[in-house]
């Protein structure tokens, strides 16, 4: 296994990638850089981890939204409702939601270590 060295959030990572899998993994690495980059510069959440977990999300919904489309083309589907869109109240109450659901779940992570 091939190992590949790229950057997320200005933070470097050593990856393990299949051979003849390293420009799929750049790309996947491109999606999530953007999209953690994109919540941290909307300046509402700093935590690096919550960053990752509210990208994860976005990401997962938009593969979900895929799979949705391509299972039934013939049926409409809602565009997506991104966590950190534009500066709406709904949005933003949906952030705060989120944020608080995170605060809660994350709270117990001391006694994990």
């Amino acid at each position: 296994m091939k190992q590949v060295e790229v950057q997320i959030m200005g933070q470097s990572y050593l990856l393990g990638c299949p051979e003849g899998g390293e420009s799929q993994l750049r790309e996947a690495v491109d999606r999530v850089d953007a999209a953690m980059c994109k919540i941290r510069d909307a300046g509402k959440v700093k935590a690096r981890d919550r960053i990752a977990v509210l990208a994860s999300l976005n990401l997962a919904f938009d593969l979900a939204q895929r799979e949705a489309t391509i299972a039934a083309p013939a049926a409409p589907v809602p565009a997506p409702a991104p966590v950190a869109g534009p500066d709406t109240a709904l949005d933003d109450a949906r952030a705060g939601q989120l944020i608080q659901r995170l605060d809660q779940a994350l709270a117990g992570d001391d006694h994990l270590l």
